[in-house]
């Protein structure tokens, strides 16, 4: 069986739960609809007081409106049954009862065993006839079931509907009741849920293929996201790194520019003086900064010092700087903002170099 095959049967049973759900939900709130002296008469089932739960009363059915066929019902009956479910009941004067007897071990396979037999027992050929039937098992004996098989003409069934869709109150089910329920619960002849089903199926799969695919959709562009940024911020940190290596460098070397501007012998005490200084505050840096924390900028101007990086926890920096022994003031001298990865804060930090070393002129 090809994925596709697999994908299609997977869609078709998600849509068959979706729509016996929400065909489950609307029967909770029924809207009966019965035909009176030419009229459709509309009626709202009211759901049962909590002093009448668990009791055995029927629930209680107001009049909603009085519509007649080709007249278009009003909004509020609309708007009513947009979250009901429309149940036309059928006359039972319109409709023919049998019965049969079949072995209870079969109630399982009743739907067709009476479909089998329904050219038997309708007056119409079976493809004018819509059947509904209901099961019990016979007094005093466990081993058969009494069915009850009622059928109706499909032509003036269909008419009937036809005439409840024109005034925009589509029905979604059809009943019976003989002798006033005293035989039992309604039957269902008609219902559009198994009417409409393989379109509803097909129409129900579609819209919740299309609702998988932008879910799938959005989920590899958040994934291909999430992969660039991190390619940004690694590149981003080879370049730091790069930074890094050639101001330890630089730092290394004296500048040639202060160091031509005096005499020999106070160059000789100036480069002894700075290159050291310098060196010292580098290696004092890598020691307290922790490893979430790297520099960005580093600029030594005689005993100030200020330095530009990234870090997760930038209020903790300020300590272990001040503890190092080479360092003093420390303060920022520029707002802390969020990183361009929106993981790290970018600071700023400013302190006042205090040289460890003392030479002595020979």
């Amino acid at each position: 069986m090809s994925a596709a095959t697999l994908l299609h049967r997977w869609l078709e049973i998600l849509a068959r739960l979706w729509l016996g759900w929400q065909d489950l939900r609307r029967a909770s709130h029924p809207l009966l609809v019965s035909q009176t002296d030419g009229k459709f008469v509309i009626r709202h089932v009211e759901k049962n007081r909590p002093a009448d739960t668990g009791s055995a009363k029927p629930q209680r059915a107001s009049v909603l409106a009085r519509v007649t066929p080709g007249t278009r019902a009003s909004a509020g009956v609309r708007g009513a049954a947009r979250g009901s479910q429309v149940v036309l009941e059928w006359p039972a004067d319109q409709i023919v009862a049998r019965r049969i007897t079949v072995p209870a071990q079969a109630r399982a396979l009743l739907a067709g065993i009476v479909a089998n037999q329904i050219e038997r027992l309708s007056p119409w050929p079976p493809d004018q006839a819509v059947h509904g039937f209901a099961a019990e098992e016979v007094a005093g004996q466990g081993t058969t079931l009494d069915v009850r098989v009622l059928i109706g003409e499909r032509a003036a069934i269909e008419r009937t509907l036809g005439e409840l869709t024109a005034i925009d109150l589509p029905a979604d089910r059809v009943v019976v009741q003989e002798d006033g329920g005293r035989n039992g619960g309604p039957v269902t002849l008609w219902s559009r849920l198994a009417h409409d089903s393989k379109a509803s199926v097909r129409h129900a799969s579609r819209r919740i293929g299309i609702g998988l695919a932008v879910i799938v959709g959005l989920s590899l562009c958040l994934t291909l996201w999430a992969m660039i940024s991190t390619w940004s911020l690694r590149g981003e940190s080879e370049s730091v790194a790069v930074r890094y290596k050639a101001l330890q460098r630089q730092m290394q070397s004296p500048s040639p520019l202060t160091l031509t501007s005096i005499n020999t012998p106070e160059r000789a005490w100036a480069a002894r003086e700075s290159s050291p200084s310098a060196m010292i505050v580098l290696e004092a840096l890598s020691r307290v900064l922790p490893d979430q924390a790297y520099l960005t900028e580093l600029r030594l101007d005689k005993d100030s010092l200020r330095i530009s990086g990234l870090a997760h926890d930038v209020p903790s920096l300020v300590a272990p700087l001040e503890q190092s022994g080479h360092l003093a003031n420390v303060r920022f001298f520029a707002p802390t903002t969020l990183g361009p990865d929106g993981q790290h804060f970018r600071f700023h930090i400013e302190a006042r170099v205090e040289p460890r070393l003392d030479f002595k002129a020979q």
